[in-house]
């Protein structure tokens, strides 16, 4: 989804886009080559184990992908002196704080998916290359599972939707947080970590109502509490993140009502 995105905003540049088979994260040693061939300016990694509830049956496999594997990159990176740009996630954070999450606040996952980000976080920072981390939160848009889609889906088959009305984020357009990293690339500001979702936040629920004013559809959504809605991961009540570095991005609202046009 966020591959797709990206290809669009940088179509003006000399771009390798790069996906399975024929380039795997874990398999360093041809990573690695492939990567001193190219000798690239940047490198861009949108790849990830995304599936939050499947992570935890399969930590092993979730810990190479998001974690290890991004620490190789890393050292392919500084190996050859290219940048690394790399999307982390809202759930290298707990629940504690209501208020929302700062780039440099201290991180504690509460699922194995949020550990692996955090895994990853921690290889690039001892790599020693130069590195934009970008954290992001609640990601749709096209050419991918997403949370928009899936109320769409849904809004075909049943009546009622229940949805979880007491986690609270920040909903993001793919399209948007391309076209960020693209400013990102052309500024050039310190490297570092950063924050970039759209602007706002809301639960789940309220993102789903937005959904439903937008589009009219007719079935009814019903708020439901985390206790009733079990999965095997646990999600933070309160993954807000704050944005104190780069321009912010246009409400979230905005944002959806373009994707969903």
């Amino acid at each position: 989804m966020l591959g797709h995105a990206l290809c669009n905003a940088l179509a003006e540049y000399d771009l390798v886009p790069a996906d399975l088979p024929d380039y795997d994260l874990t398999k360093f040693e041809d990573l690695q080559a492939k990567i001193n061939d190219i000798k690239p300016d940047f490198v861009i990694n949108a790849a990830a184990f995304t599936d939050v509830d499947g992570c935890e049956a399969s930590e092993e496999i979730c810990d190479l992908v998001n974690g290890q594997a991004v620490g190789n990159l890393a050292q392919a990176c500084k190996k050859i002196g290219c940048i690394l740009v790399h999307y982390s996630t809202d759930y290298v954070f707990n629940d504690e704080n209501s208020q929302g999450y700062l780039e440099n606040d201290q991180i504690n996952p509460l699922n194995a998916y949020g550990k692996s980000k955090a895994l990853g976080e921690e290889l690039i920072l001892k790599s020693g290359c130069d590195f934009y981390l970008i954290r992001t939160a609640w990601l749709y848009g096209a050419n991918g599972k997403n949370f928009v889609d899936t109320i769409l889906d849904l809004a075909t088959k049943q009546e009622e939707i229940k949805v979880v009305n007491d986690q609270v984020g920040n909903p993001t357009y793919a399209l948007d947080l391309a076209q960020s990293t693209k400013k990102i690339l052309v500024d050039k500001p310190s490297f570092g970590i950063y924050h970039q979702t759209n602007a706002g936040s809301c639960s789940w629920y309220e993102f789903a109502l937005k959904i439903k004013e937008l589009t009219g559809f007719k079935a009814a959504i019903l708020p439901v509490t985390s206790a009733e809605f079990i999965r095997p991961a646990k999600r933070p009540k309160f993954s807000i993140l704050l944005n104190t570095k780069l321009p912010l991005l246009r409400p979230w609202e905005n944002s959806l009502k373009d994707y969903l046009k």
